[in-house]
């Protein structure tokens, strides 16, 4: 999996001009799943993000978790993520997993940071989405799971 993590003061997804889910203080997650991904990865994968601590304490220094600031994840799947472009102009997918499993495991992931206490709210599978944010920081983390851990 790869995942990107923005920590934002809100954001939100349209799809066919109608809000399909937004948040205020938290993480916009944007997750690619890779044909090798297994739910190992998206267990990894959600306890590392649920336990990061990125948010500012009373000292200004990244030392807070999502849940101690009372903060939300809007997760958007994005299987573009995964692209190849070292050759040619024109991005090649073939790492990305086949949208059935990708479903499947961006599900399993938005699980897992349920049963981590966070908030979660999704975008649309499948759909040509808009993503809106307004990044914090900015501050951004691209993460990466390996055969069920997380590098």
């Amino acid at each position: 999996m790869k995942v990107v993590v923005q920590r934002v003061e809100k954001g939100a997804v349209t799809v066919d001009g109608v809000e399909k889910a937004s948040i205020g203080k938290g993480f916009l997650l944007l997750v690619g799943v890779a044909r090798e991904d297994s739910a190992g990865d998206a267990g990894a994968m959600a306890g590392k993000i649920a336990k990061m601590r990125v948010f500012e304490d009373e000292n200004g220094k990244m030392n807070l978790g999502i849940k101690e600031v009372g903060g939300e994840v809007l997760s958007v799947p994005q299987f573009t993520l995964l692209a190849r472009t070292e050759k040619g102009n024109r991005p090649g997918f073939d790492d990305a997993a086949d949208p059935a499993t990708a479903r499947d495991l961006w599900k399993a992931f938005n699980e897992g940071l349920r049963g981590e206490g966070v908030t979660v709210k999704e975008g649309e599978f499948g759909a040509h989405m808009k993503v809106s944010l307004v990044n914090d920081g900015p501050v951004t983390f691209v993460i990466e799971t390996d055969n069920g851990g997380v590098k």
